[in-house]
């Protein structure tokens, strides 16, 4: 079982990359709708089942972040040269920009001992389900060729950009203000 959990943050590590290939290179836009969705589902089930089985490791306490931060990476990058969007360009720098800054605190929180301010809270879990969802509404809209759908998704982004920049606040303010 251990081994299946990590194969399923493996397989979020690499799947931005190939949906990156498959939506810029391939024009195979279904199945890199696919590929998110299996890589979103992944996300939800290595951490429920490192927990429910008691297999839960500094490893995957760090990979799994991190998974979800190149997952996020290629996906706005993507989406930003395929839609030739300034906007999601622009929010997802936002977005990545928060990732980054919300690692530098969990890292000087742990040197400091103070693991619990940048500890993962409901409205982080949040955060990443709607970006998750966000991202799969513009592939599936692309995938439908459909501009009614995109132009929603880029609500969501808006959504969850605002969701980011509170978890990040909270992170911070629990970083710096005891």
């Amino acid at each position: 079982m251990h081994n299946f959990i990590q194969s399923l943050t493996f397989f979020r590590l690499f799947s931005g990359p190939i949906i990156f290939w498959l939506l810029l290179f391939t024009n195979q836009y279904g199945l890199a709708f696919g590929v998110f969705v299996l890589a979103g589902i992944s996300d939800y089930f290595d951490g429920l089942l490192a927990r429910k089985y008691h297999l839960e490791t500094a490893i995957g306490e760090v990979l799994d972040p991190i998974a979800d931060k190149i997952l996020v990476l290629f996906l706005v990058i993507a989406l930003a040269l395929h839609l030739q969007s300034l906007f999601i360009g622009f929010v997802g720098a936002i977005i990545l920009a928060r990732e980054f800054w919300v690692s530098g605190l969990r890292d000087l929180n742990a040197r400091n001992n103070k693991v619990n301010a940048t500890k993962v809270t409901f409205l982080a879990k949040l955060k990443t389900s709607i970006q998750f969802f966000t991202f799969s509404c513009f592939l599936f809209g692309i995938y439908l060729n459909n501009s009614l759908i995109i132009f929603l998704s880029n609500f969501f982004l808006i959504l969850s950009t605002l969701i980011a920049l509170q978890t990040c606040i909270t992170y911070t303010k629990a970083s710096f203000g005891d």
